[in-house]
C-alpha cells in the first residue's frame, strides 16, 4: 500500500493532526488525542488506534496499558483534511484514563462543570503501576 494518502493530510506546523475516536454504534465522542504520521500510518495497518503522545512524546497503542484497546472500523478526514475522526469499537467499554466511557463526562451547569457519567472502573485497578 502507498503512503501516499498521508500527504494529503494537513498536518500543523509541528507535525501533529488531532484525532477524533467515536463510537461506530453509538455515535458517542469517546475521546480526543493526537496523531502524526506513523500513529496515523500504523493505526490504518493495524486496525487499532494508534496516537502520538505530547506528554510522552512517543507513539501510544491506545490500550498498550489499560487493555482498552480501541479497534478502528473506518477512517475519516473532514473537508479541510486537518481533523481525523475514527470510527471505532471501544473494547472494554472504557475510553477514558479516570475509568469512564467518554472524556467527554463534565457538563456545564450554570457557572460549574458537573460531572454526569459514573466511573466504570477505578482507575488504581486499570493502572497497576
Amino acid at each position: 500500500m502507498s503512503d501516499n494518502w498521508l500527504n494529503k493530510v494537513n498536518w500543523s506546523d509541528d507535525g501533529l493532526v488531532p484525532a477524533i475516536a467515536q463510537d461506530a454504534a453509538t455515535g458517542r465522542v469517546l475521546m480526543v488525542a493526537w496523531m502524526n504520521r506513523e500513529a496515523l500510518k500504523q493505526t490504518a495497518e493495524k486496525g487499532e488506534a494508534v496516537y502520538w503522545s505530547r506528554s510522552r512524546k512517543k507513539l501510544w497503542h491506545k490500550g498498550e496499558e489499560s487493555g482498552h484497546i480501541q479497534k478502528v472500523s473506518e477512517i475519516r478526514t473532514d473537508c479541510d483534511q486537518d481533523v481525523i475522526l475514527l470510527q471505532i469499537e471501544q473494547q472494554g467499554g472504557i475510553a477514558c484514563h479516570t475509568g469512564r466511557e467518554s472524556c467527554f463526562y463534565s457538563k456545564l451547569e450554570g457557572d460549574r462543570w458537573l460531572a454526569t457519567d459514573a466511573v466504570l472502573k477505578n482507575p488504581d485497578e486499570i493502572y497497576k503501576k
